[in-house]
């Protein structure tokens, strides 16, 4: 492979991410280019690159044909995907190639090999890697989900190929369990395919950080342990994995080797593995991209994974990889309340303050005054704490969540807190983390944490801004971003809002709408519930979200937990299902769009019920437990 200089690096991405990777372009001396829509207008991310330019109205991070458009049309040496949006999307990674621009990632064919649960799978077995027990052929009946059980034993999950971070898996605990579940009729209705695999009730998530050039050099950057998630979604990391068993560290590297080169893999990849009590080692996926958990390999070795990933996609060598030196810890800092089993939490971030000191790292793509909605991730910020031991790791840890503020939205510090408490995580032990597995935070720590009478915060109002002489506006000249520095009072009475932005001490405008605007008010949600309660036929939005399905249509037939809509929040889906059979009458809303807390979904014409008439409280909706 040929030696390219890369200069111009267009960003496909957002937020903390795309701040990260404007960064490295910076300290290699090159020009960072930022694709933004209308909600990231006032970004930090926006504000630090060297040229940050507006997608056309109507697009967004994933409009494949206009990030490239933009590319091309900047002179773009290279796109770097981030991660999420298109960073998966051989097809975009082809169409970049084909456009004579840097792809900043592995081959189009590397990332279809491993671009869904089936074919990594296939991939895996080809490589002599051995995958978690499974079929590797897409799954349409329950008699074959009842037949794999029945050698294999409960629980058992089904998991949509397009999955990903813990959307589209479903826990399965017996015969009647698979013949209700929603989960075939919702692929189909999706478009999905399903696979299955035995659900592994008691393992932690091990993975390694990996690096391969186009010269075949290879090398695992280090360990990583991501076995607290919830809901399949990560929420502490740390590196290098602590308490592995004698010899693991080799085996995992030995995978990891192989599962890149059965495809050929050049650039920066994840590997992942479970990793049972017994020793079995099974493999789950490769995430073809920067992971988010990236940072802690990068404070144990030193070693700047974007720089890397620029280097070998320009055709540079690797390099030797420094062995890792002390530990680290990353604390994902999302708009969750643990007191509510890790709900959403929505609305105006009305103060924020970040903590510093010896060993602390902070990555942010949020400002007090930005406004956060369900149409993207929950995480606002990444702790990132390092010590030379893992003890030293822990203890600035509880320092730094100490110093952290958060006001306005409900954050999930106070489950960090309590898990950095816990000796079956402190504790020193020879025989790994005693009881901590990926269940550990929903089965544990949430039932201890769970307030059933707590509320969730009203969208905070934005802070009034003190006038000045002078004042500094953000606006889009010919579709890109510019400063303008004019005396207050030339285009408007001083302190009065312009175009929609009120100017600040920072030059930024108070209120801007990062995440996108909504409410998350919770009166708002209680009134809406009460109206619903009046009329048991109309099926209403328990949250704030996106619908992304849609499975009935006027005038079809239910019967009582039938699907009936899809909705997302925060990367998390959730099933609304028929509470009673009844005849759909009407859908006002469609797939796409966002609905508030207590909107209208479904309205149905209840079936006469001799015995008892079905009760607002009846519609539920489930989210289905993940791997």
């Amino acid at each position: 492979m040929t030696t390219r200089t890369l200069d111009r690096i267009l960003i496909a991405n957002r937020g903390e991410i795309a701040l990260r990777v404007v960064r490295t372009v910076r300290d290699l001396g090159g020009t960072s280019i930022l694709p933004y829509t209308p909600e990231d207008l006032m970004s930090p991310a926006a504000e630090l690159a060297d040229q940050a330019h507006a997608l056309p109205e109507g697009s967004s991070y994933t409009d494949a044909a206009a990030v490239l458009a933009l590319a091309v049309s900047t002179q773009a040496d290279a796109i770097h995907p981030g991660y999420g949006f298109l960073a998966e999307d051989h097809d975009f990674a082809r169409s970049v190639i084909e456009a004579g621009i840097t792809w900043v990632g592995p081959s189009p064919e590397a990332m279809e090999a491993l671009g869904d649960k089936m074919s990594a799978r296939a991939t895996a077995e080809r490589a002599g890697v051995a995958p978690v027990p499974g079929i590797t052929s897409p799954v349409t009946d329950p008699q074959t989900v009842i037949a794999f059980a029945a050698e294999h034993g409960y629980p058992v999950a089904l998991k949509r190929t397009d999955g990903g971070g813990g959307r589209g898996i479903t826990v399965l605990a017996d015969d009647a369990e698979v013949r209700s579940t929603p989960a075939f009729g919702s692929a189909e209705a999706g478009g999905g395919t399903l696979i299955l695999e035995r659900f592994v009730t008691a393992a932690r998530h091990i993975e390694t950080q990996c690096a391969r050039d186009s010269h075949g050099a290879f090398a695992v950057v280090s360990t990583r342990d991501c076995t607290l998630q919830r809901r399949n979604q990560k929420l502490l990391e740390e590196a290098p994995a602590p308490y592995l068993p004698e010899g693991l560290e080799a085996r995992l590297e030995e995978a990891s080797r192989r599962l890149l080169e059965a495809v050929d893999y050049v650039g920066v990849a994840t590997c992942e593995f479970l990793l049972t009590p017994g020793g079995d080692l099974w493999f789950l996926e490769v995430n073809p991209r920067l992971q988010v958990e990236h940072c802690v390999s990068e404070e144990v070795t030193g070693v700047d994974l974007v720089e890397v990933q620029l280097r070998i996609a320009s055709g540079g060598r690797l390099g030797e990889v420094p062995a890792p030196r002390g530990h680290s810890i990353e604390l994902r800092i999302t708009c969750e309340d643990p007191a509510r089993g890790l709900a959403p939490s929505t609305g105006a971030i009305t103060r924020l303050r970040w903590p510093a000191g010896p060993g602390i790292r902070i990555e942010s793509g949020v400002v007090e005054g930005d406004v956060v909605t369900p149409m993207f991730d929950p995480m606002l910020a990444k702790i990132v704490v390092t010590g030379d031991t893992r003890d030293q790791a822990i203890r600035r840890a509880r320092r730094a969540l100490a110093e952290t503020v958060v006001e306005g939205v409900t954050v999930c510090t106070g489950l960090h807190a309590h898990v950095l408490e816990r000796p079956e995580l402190t504790g020193p032990t020879g025989e790994g983390l005693l009881g901590v597995t990926t269940r550990w935070i929903e089965n544990d720590v949430l039932p201890r944490l769970a307030d059933p009478g707590a509320a969730g915060p009203a969208e905070a109002e934005p802070a009034s801004a003190s006038p000045r002489t002078r004042s500094t506006y953000v606006i889009e000249l010919d579709g890109r971003r510019v400063s303008l520095t004019i005396p207050d009072g030339m285009l408007a009475p001083r302190g009065q809002r312009l175009g929609g932005a009120l100017s600040t001490g920072r030059d930024r405008p108070m209120q801007q709408p990062l995440r996108g605007r909504g409410s998350s008010s919770r009166a708002g949600a209680r009134a809406a519930g009460e109206a619903v309660g009046e009329d048991p036929t109309v099926i209403a939005a328990p949250m704030q979200a996106i619908v992304t399905r849609i499975c009935v249509e006027p005038g079809q037939q239910v019967r009582a937990g039938d699907l009936l809509v899809v909705l997302e929040s925060m990367k998390m889906e959730n099933y609304v299902h028929a509470p009673a059979d009844a005849t759909v009458a009407e859908i006002p809303v469609s797939a796409g769009r966002t609905v508030s807390a207590g909107e209208v979904l479904v309205r149905m014409e209840q079936a006469v019920q001799p015995e008892r008439a079905a009760q607002p409280g009846d519609a539920t909706t489930t989210t289905p437990q993940e791997a």
